[in-house]
């Protein structure tokens, strides 16, 4: 079975290595499901790990349909991946109605070639799971990452093993809320791989007296941040 560990940092990629794991999916910030890290962050991450790298495409959080200029960057984050010589790319688009944007989605795929190419967990949102495998695995989809659509895979087990049987070629690689405690699960039932990140809380420190840094405003899945034009507009003319 295939151990795939969300690594979010260069230390817990280094970790991850070191542990065994056989591949590792490279982002930032977990809190908000995992977004593209930076530049650095994957040119270190190659230079001192050996094992497999997939790096995931995700310009935000929040919901998984993009704009024009949002998905420029994705693509131009694939480019720079593919420079770097990682293994494989996580990322996919879904429409307004929670079905597969398969143009996009298939546009990231050629162009991440040869590179391997992993449906992320936005598969968990889709409408119809069973119709959207079959298509993901059409367009040339490797894996689909997902937790059977549950809150933990743990919970959506049954649904993830009756996809794999549904599939010819694609695998569905089960996460959310796999620890050591579970995983032999997934491996009993005949799955072929596991994702999880295995953190711990680390580098705590006391803020007792200072302000938050956090913006609520700004974790609201269902609606995107962006900086507007008459806002700062007249913030300018005011100042200047």
């Amino acid at each position: 079975m295939l151990v795939e560990v969300c690594a979010n940092s260069l230390q817990s990629a280094i970790n991850a290595a070191a542990a065994g794991a056989d591949r590792i999916e490279l982002c930032s910030e977990l809190g908000v499901g995992g977004i593209t890290p930076s530049h650095g962050l994957i040119k270190l991450v190659k230079e001192r790990i050996q094992i497999p790298v997939h790096v995931l495409v995700r310009p935000r959080g929040g919901h998984f349909t993009y704009s024009e200029t949002e998905f420029e960057v994705m693509k131009a984050d694939i480019e720079f991946c593919k420079k770097m010589d990682v293994t494989g790319i996580v990322s996919g688009v879904l429409n307004e109605d929670f079905s597969v944007d398969e143009k996009r989605t298939k546009e990231l795929i050629d162009l991440a070639k040869p590179l391997k190419f992993v449906f992320h967990r936005a598969f968990d949102w889709v409408a119809n799971p069973e119709k959207e495998l079959l298509r993901l695995e059409g367009l040339g989809v490797d894996t689909v990452l997902t937790s059977g659509q549950q809150t933990t895979a743990e919970k959506g087990l049954q649904r993830l093993c009756s996809w794999q049987a549904l599939v010819q070629r694609m695998t569905l690689m089960a996460g959310g809320g796999i620890n050591k405690e579970n995983a032999p699960k997934f491996k009993e039932a005949g799955l072929r791989a596991i994702h999880l990140s295995g953190t711990v809380v680390d580098n705590t420190m006391s803020l007792n007296g200072k302000i938050s840094m956090n913006s609520e405003k700004h974790l609201k899945e269902e609606r995107v941040a962006l900086t507007n034009i008459d806002t700062i507009h007249q913030i300018v003319r005011t100042v200047k």
